[in-house]
Formats: structure tokens, sequence, C-alpha cells
């Protein structure tokens, strides 16, 4: 990966995006993909959307959604402690012990801790939930913690994002910034060939709660078909039951989807570069839903074709989530190949040759 694309990635990462706060990271990512976009459109949601050959009848729209999972607060009690419920899938084993960056009001971000009661004073109970967890702020009481915070805000992990052997990137939340970041560079290098098709990156919102930012996404464009960039689970570690759940590994390749919800002729196409680009690719089985933004632009306006790249990924919903950036090369590398060779005149109906 260049220099200059790993650190917008990076950034990315920085830039806390909880589900439903998602300005301040789609404020970068406009502000780096108008340099190349023909048009930058955003809506009611809060999504961005980049555009290359607006005039074009068949329209492709990649959706990459930068939302994070967090936590909301809910509670703030007589000493000063904060309590909270999951916004999104927040796991709460991952939780324990975890520094927090609270978003406060009057736009002040505090640092906190998740408490944990001693294992000498009898520990977590081995059912416990996040109602037996709070955030210690400092505060004393609960008039000094709304000087600052409020019912309301949200909170992520405090962590930094970290380069693994050179290979690997780990951190919180790449579940999905590295989605809105693979359809902007996706948008970049396009933007340097000669498309026959209209190209719509969206960094959509709000997925990892009810994918509302990918509803008013593809109603608003009606685009010929879509793509959701997300990430699926890898299970290339140890504890993981691959007869179960599936072989996926970092540094194989991109993962298609396949199931009901999924367009054979885009996978077609998908398999097709990348058996040119001498590619590989894995799969990951979706009978009935995806669980991505795929499933709502589905069901947008008339219908929408639609399919499923995804970045395989270590500990989801974890504060390491880890992935490979090959692997995130690779899957850029397949969409621009694929899309750039594409006529318009392609014909997405299973039923026609």
């Amino acid at each position: 990966m260049e220099k200059a694309n790993q650190e917008f990635l990076l950034e990315l990462l920085h830039t806390a995006s909880p589900s439903s706060n998602e300005v301040e990271i789609q404020k970068k990512w406009i502000n780096y993909v108008k340099e190349f976009a023909d048009e930058i459109r955003t809506d009611h949601a809060g999504n961005a959307i980049g555009v290359l050959n607006p005039q074009a009848s068949f329209k492709i729209l990649l959706a990459g959604h930068c939302d994070e999972i967090a936590l909301i607060i809910n509670r703030i009690d007589e000493d000063g402690f904060l309590h909270f419920e999951k916004m999104g899938g927040i796991n709460p084993k991952a939780a324990v012990g975890m520094k927090v960056t609270v978003l406060g009001n009057k736009n002040k971000t505090v640092t906190g801790v998740i408490g944990v009661n001693a294992q000498h004073h009898g520990g977590l109970k081995n059912d416990f939930g996040l109602e037996d967890l709070f955030i210690d702020c400092g505060y004393k009481t609960k008039g000094e913690a709304e000087g600052e915070v409020q019912i309301g805000d949200l909170a992520v992990y405090k962590t930094e994002p970290e380069i693994l052997a050179e290979r690997y990137i780990a951190g919180r939340g790449l579940d999905n910034r590295t989605g809105s970041f693979i359809v902007a560079e996706v948008l970049k290098r396009l933007a340097k060939k000669d498309c026959s098709v209209g190209v719509y990156a969206a960094s959509t919102v709000n997925e990892e709660t009810n994918m509302g930012g990918a509803y008013f996404a593809a109603a608003g464009i009606e685009p010929t078909m879509a793509i959701a960039c997300d990430v699926t689970f890898a299970t290339d570690y140890p504890g993981v039951n691959r007869n179960k759940h599936g072989d996926v590994r970092l540094e194989q390749g991109p993962v298609l989807a396949k199931g009901a919800p999924i367009n054979s002729k885009i996978n077609k196409l998908l398999e097709n570069t990348a058996k040119k680009l001498n590619m590989n690719v894995q799969y990951e089985l979706t009978p009935r839903m995806t669980g991505t933004d795929a499933d709502i632009m589905r069901l947008t306006g008339k219908g929408v074709p639609v399919s499923l790249v995804s970045l395989p990924l270590r500990y989801m919903h974890s504060p390491v989530e880890t992935a490979s950036l090959k692997d995130i090369d690779e899957e850029i590398e397949l969409l621009v190949t694929m899309i750039a060779e594409m006529t318009g005149e392609e014909n997405l109906n299973p039923l026609e040759d």
C-alpha cells in the first residue's frame, strides 16, 4: 500500500465515528475524495458520495459504511459513574478494563475507564452483561459529570491503530472504516481511467445499527447495480471451529458472498476479473441475508441487483480487529479492474444471456 493511501486509512481509523455521529469522519472523507470526484453528494442521512460520470445511465453504487460500534450513556449515578448500553454489536467481555473516549457535550472529549469489580471482591459473574459495567471518568458527583457528559452521549474504545509485522493493520472499527477507505480508493483510481459507467462511491452511515444510510443512498441514486464493501469473519486464528464457520484467511484475497440475496451475474464478473488478475478469491455463504448494506440496497426502488465483497477480519467487534494490507489492496484492484472494463451494456438478469 502506498504511503499516502496508508496515511488516509490511518486518518480514518483515528477518527471516532460511532453510529449516529459520523459527521467528523465524513468531512475528512469528502475532503479527500473531492480532489478527484466529478461530484460530491450528501443526503439527509449523513452519507457522503463521490461520483464519476454522473451522466452515465448505467450506475454502479459502491457502499462502504464508515460507522463503528460504540457505547451510549444511559444513566449517570449520584457518584458520577457513567452507565451505558450498546450502540451496535458491543461484546461485554471485550469491554472489560478498556479505556474509552466519551464524546461529551460542548464538543468536549473525556477519557474514562471501564471499571471492573476486583477478583478479590468477587469479580464479575460468568453471565455478566453491559448493565454490570460502568465508566469511571474521575468525577466525584453526578453534578460534576453532567457538566461534561449527558444522557445519549457516545463513547468509543480509546485505542490507536497499529501496523503488525508490516503486513497487518489492527485497531478498533476496521469494521468498516476499511470499507469506506476502499470505495474512496476505487474511485480515485477509476478517475484516471476512461470509464463507460457511472460510479457512485458512498461512505454510508448507520450500518451497525439500522442500515438507514444504505437505504438513503440507494433510494436516492437508483443504481443499476450495487456492491457492498464490508468485512467478514476470518477463521485463521486459534480457537475457531472451521468446520462450523468456514475457512477464510488473511492474505488469501477478497471474499465473495454466495446466497439468495446475491446477483450471480455480478459475482461472475468479479470472478472473471479475479482470474484475469491471477488473484485468489474466497467465499462466504449468505443463504438468507448478508447482514450488510447489501440487504437494504437490494430492496430499494424497483429492486437493485447486489453483490458483497468483503475483507477478511480477525477479532470482529473487538478493540483489536485485524486485517491484511495486501487484502485491502487486492480488493481495490479487483473492483477497479472490473468496473473499468464494463461497457454499460451488461445484462444482470440471471434468466437472460
